[in-house]
């Protein structure tokens, strides 16, 4: 009886998407493979990990937390061997755009900076501020790199001089300990105002043995 609730259930959910996503198959297609892939991680975990998912603060650490619980280890890695790498990738990418203040909406840096968000846009695709794209919502900029009255002296330099990375190893590079600035972070030494190392450190980011 109760795996036929739960074979109601579910379908009950599988018409709601189709009636919500009307006319966008690749949608309702995503979810529904997404529902059956929960399925697979519900089932495998015991009553103290399902506690410790449902306890998660937000629908994306509960999924993340799901995944990386002892019981699912191995569900997917047959099909992709890759899946904890990417699954830390993705715990790492999310770690570095919560840190030091997270992040803001260009609507946001805008009233900072008082400026309208076009033309913080126009700055992002200038390279003059440091933003992460998410699709179709636009853009999110590090906080970090905002000071009192305005963009951190010297960012845009140093934005300048990495310009060939992409943003998230451009929030890397400011974010992680160096090893040419004594295993200290780019940012700290930008916020004393010591530019001239920050700006060896940017010059040789990415190559062999640099951190």
């Amino acid at each position: 009886m109760a795996k036929d609730r739960d074979s109601s259930a579910l379908s009950e959910i599988a018409e709601r998407l189709h009636q919500q996503f009307d006319g966008e198959p690749l949608r309702v297609e995503f979810l529904a493979r997404g529902i059956d892939a929960l399925t697979q991680v519900a089932e495998r975990l015991d009553q103290s990990e399902l506690g410790e998912v449902v306890a998660s603060p937000s629908n994306a650490d509960a999924l993340v937390t799901a995944l990386t619980q002892p019981s699912a280890v191995g569900l997917f890695s047959a099909a992709d061997p890759l899946m904890p790498a990417r699954l830390r990738g993705l715990q790492a990418r999310d770690a570095l755009l919560a840190a030091e203040g997270g992040t803001l909406t260009a609507e946001e840096v805008g009233e900072g900076l008082h400026l309208p968000p076009q033309a913080i846009e126009a700055r992002r695709a200038a390279g003059r501020l440091l933003a992460v794209s998410i699709g179709a919502r636009g853009h999110l900029y590090p906080a970090w790199q905002f000071a009192d009255e305005g963009l951190l002296p010297g960012m845009e330099e140093i934005l300048a001089l990495l310009e060939e990375h992409p943003p998230l190893a451009k929030v890397r590079f400011f974010l992680s300990g160096n090893l040419r600035l004594d295993g200290e972070r780019p940012l700290d030494w930008l916020r004393r105002g010591e530019l001239d190392p920050v700006r060896l450190a940017a010059r040789t980011f990415g190559e062999q043995g640099a951190a």
